[in-house]
């Protein structure tokens, strides 16, 4: 199972210049993936994009044939024009797609800091194995208040998971729904993967929070070490002579379930491409 994560920047490249196209064109030479996470996805916003509102997640969806598109918009404002911007993360899947989730996170005060509604997209995709759950997110950059309280609602999503797992099991089940009843009981396993930018860096506070041991271990395992030991993650940032940031680092990243971690093949982060401010990121599990 192959899965990228990027954030896409909506089109805008290491040079500055708006070019969705470009980004298409960056993610096929990348491969062939089951799932596409991206981030950074605008539906207007015409001032992002050279005065011009695309629909993006139309664009995106029409670009890759085969795979079905998910939608979590963290921004939903009025454009001025009797429309919406939308502003958020895009999954595409060509595996079949259960159930899917769409989780507003934590936004507490933080005086005088700019910060912006953020959403994990969560979807519940027929792996190789079963079904796994894959999130994509993003966190806030501006915000170390706001990023601590998203990245503990991350954990505590997947404690739950867990929690509703084990008090259920065993038990003798209620009456199955009909199969287009909304009470039908569709597969939801703690299997999981989560990717995206999460504005943070290997080592700092934040990223150490993410992978805190809770009563029943770890929630989350960071895919990158699990995989290559004390080898330091490769920078998706800070590269090709991107404006932003002012040295390369890396804040992009997957994290898997405990249960998945011995199913890590590979983790790649791809540096050449300068159709974004971020470069992307690829898990392939066995």
């Amino acid at each position: 199972m192959k899965v990228l994560s990027w954030n896409i920047q909506w089109g805008r490249g290491a040079d500055g210049e708006v070019d969705l196209v470009r980004s298409i064109a960056a993610i096929r030479m990348l491969g062939e993936f089951d799932v596409l996470c991206l981030q950074e996805v605008a539906v207007g916003f015409a001032a992002l994009q050279g005065q011009t509102p695309v629909d993006q997640v139309a664009v995106l969806a029409a670009a890759f044939p085969g795979y079905s598109a998910h939608f979590a918009a963290g921004v939903d404002v009025p454009d001025g024009a009797g429309g919406r911007n939308l502003f958020g993360n895009l999954t595409l899947s060509r595996l079949p797609v259960g159930q899917v989730f769409r989780h507003s996170l934590p936004r507490p005060p933080d005086a005088g800091v700019p910060s912006m509604p953020r959403v994990c997209l969560e979807v519940v995709v027929s792996g190789p194995v079963g079904p796994i759950r894959v999130l994509n997110t993003h966190l806030e950059y501006y915000s170390a208040v706001q990023r601590s309280a998203q990245i503990d609602a991350l954990r505590e999503l997947q404690a739950e998971i867990r929690e509703v797992r084990e008090s259920v099991a065993g038990q003798p089940q209620g009456e199955v729904a009909d199969e287009d009843s909304p009470f039908r009981s569709w597969p939801r396993p703690l299997s999981a993967i989560i990717c995206g930018d999460f504005n943070c860096e290997p080592g700092s506070q934040a990223y150490y929070r993410m992978t805190l041991k809770g009563q029943a271990g770890p929630e989350w395992a960071d895919a990158w070490p699990a995989c290559y030991g004390d080898i330091p993650h490769l920078c998706s940032v800070g590269l090709n002579g991107a404006e932003w940031p002012d040295r390369p680092y890396c804040c992009d990243f997957f994290f898997v379930s405990t249960d998945l971690v011995d199913k890590i093949d590979s983790v790649a982060v791809n540096q050449a491409t300068a159709a974004s401010d971020h470069q992307p990121v690829m898990l392939t599990l066995f």
